[in-house]
């Protein structure tokens, strides 16, 4: 299957604001390496959210929950197991930018806690 062309300009956009997010993280603690449950969002019209829900497994992802926002638009948070490097965080956003391609959702962000690799 070929991957859709997302758009530099986005990537970058999206690159750049999660990167107070990773400073975040290493602030509290975090290793950055360390694998972590990663939630991540979409929304979009409540037919193409359903269907991202059902195609989540093949995509890499577990599908956790719907949500349904004031608008009409409808959510879905879906879940991975993955590090916060700015690799693997570029990785996630390029996929979540196809995802928006092949899907018809808006990608709505990620979060994380920070893993330090210590008991609770």
């Amino acid at each position: 299957m070929t991957r859709p062309a997302i758009d530099a300009n986005r990537l970058a956009e999206e690159l750049a604001a999660d990167e107070e997010v990773l400073l975040d993280l290493a602030r509290n603690g975090d290793v950055a390496s360390l694998l972590r449950p990663i939630d991540v969002h979409f929304k979009g019209p409540q037919d193409s959210i359903e269907a991202l829900a059902e195609d989540a497994e093949s995509l890499g992802f577990r599908f956790i929950d719907f949500g349904e926002f004031e608008d009409g638009d409808w959510a879905a948070d879906l879940a991975f197991d993955g590090a916060t490097t700015r690799d693997a965080i570029k990785a996630l956003i390029t996929r979540a930018l196809e995802i928006e391609l092949t899907h018809n959702v808006e990608f709505d962000g990620w979060g994380c806690n920070a893993e330090t690799g210590k008991p609770d």
